[in-house]
């Protein structure tokens, strides 16, 4: 009796007590340095495979989960990121997350993802937020020309990588496209099909991308020898199919003469379809339209859009890497990434009639 009893409580005792660290150590036959080491992906590669895998197979045996509390208290990591959307909605931002989280995975990190929809307030408040909660270092796409915030940051010294975004500031770390080739790309393929006279419907100015694609726009219409007019650019108020079309309805409005448009973004060029088949103009027989970003489904529009694409996976994969590098080492010099971009050529950009 007193036998079952004991078999009783072992086994009541082996299925509600949780597996520690050393018991994996002890059942794999190291040491628990090692064992730590194996199951961390961090310092797998410190010991080898045929160990690793024996306190692999006894860390799955025992049901053994590592406690990332605990982690973190004892090495002062989380071995979690921020990743700061300004907008969630936008189909731009989910490859660009994907190709952070593939960078992170390996590292044994991962992301926490916060969506600020341009605010300022909100932006700073979830910021707060995620530093309350150890993360590592962050990665934002929200910045604007002048952002306090990130400067801030930046004065700490905190691990931060800008995404498919810049500032003034040389101090931050960036990955981006190279925007002002992808616009070249743009305008040169609309000036080989015979284009004169071409519009610009441009992002908001006062994010780094809107600012820098419309002066690529004015660049390159100067080096071509094209007009560079004023009253052929229309300004847009957030990256949305929305303000695209009130910008292009303004153009129209005012009877401007242009025979192809150049969009900030596919958002914004979306919105240019809208005006256009409300219109009852055709495209690109009537006008032609080329966007920037080759977001998924532009190839599905009627006709399918010309546009510029962006390696957006590359650019989070590489943003991970450069914030490692800084979580890793603080005083690593700052350095910034700059992404070589191609035209997709579709069915949207063709001759101007006669």
């Amino acid at each position: 009796m007193r036998y079952a009893t004991r078999l009783q409580f072992l086994r009541y005792f082996v299925v509600v007590r949780t597996a520690t660290l050393r018991d994996v150590a002890r059942h794999a036959g190291v040491h628990p340095g090692t064992a730590s080491r194996a199951l961390n992906p961090r310092t797998r590669r410190l010991v080898n495979d045929e160990t690793a895998e024996r306190v692999r197979e006894a860390a799955e045996q025992l049901g053994y989960r590592p406690n990332p509390i605990a982690r973190s208290l004892k090495t002062s990591r989380s071995a979690s990121v921020g990743v700061v959307i300004p907008d969630i909605t936008n189909p731009l931002f989910p490859p660009i997350v994907r190709g952070v989280e593939d960078g992170l995975y390996p590292a044994g990190y991962s992301a926490w993802i916060v969506n600020t929809d341009n605010d300022a307030e909100r932006e700073s408040a979830l910021v707060s937020s995620l530093r309350s909660r150890q993360v590592d270092g962050l990665i934002v796409a929200t910045a604007r020309l002048q952002h306090p915030l990130i400067e801030e940051l930046a004065a700490e010294n905190f691990p931060l990588v800008l995404v498919n975004r810049r500032i003034e500031s040389p101090s931050v770390p960036a990955v981006t496209g190279d925007d002002a080739r992808g616009v070249a790309l743009a305008i040169r393929h609309l000036a080989e099909l015979g284009h004169e006279r071409i519009a610009h419907v441009a992002g908001p100015p006062w994010t780094s991308t809107g600012r820098g694609r419309h002066r690529a726009y004015r660049e390159t219409l100067q080096e071509l020898g094209l007009p560079v007019d004023p009253g052929l650019v229309a300004g847009c108020e957030a990256w949305s199919e929305q303000e695209g079309a009130r910008a292009l309805s303004r153009l129209l409005a005012k009877k401007a003469r242009f025979t192809a448009v150049l969009a900030g973004n596919d958002l914004l060029a979306l919105g240019c379809y809208d005006v256009l088949n409300e219109r009852g103009l055709d495209c690109p027989a009537d006008m032609s339209v080329v966007g920037f970003n080759d977001m998924a489904f532009v190839d599905k529009l009627r006709p399918p859009l010309t546009t510029v694409r962006i390696p957006h996976h590359q650019i989070g994969a590489e943003a991970a890497r450069l914030l490692l590098d800084r979580v890793e080492n603080r005083d690593t010099p700052v350095k910034s990434i700059l992404l070589p971009l191609t035209l997709v050529e579709r069915q949207s950009a063709a001759p101007p009639a006669r």
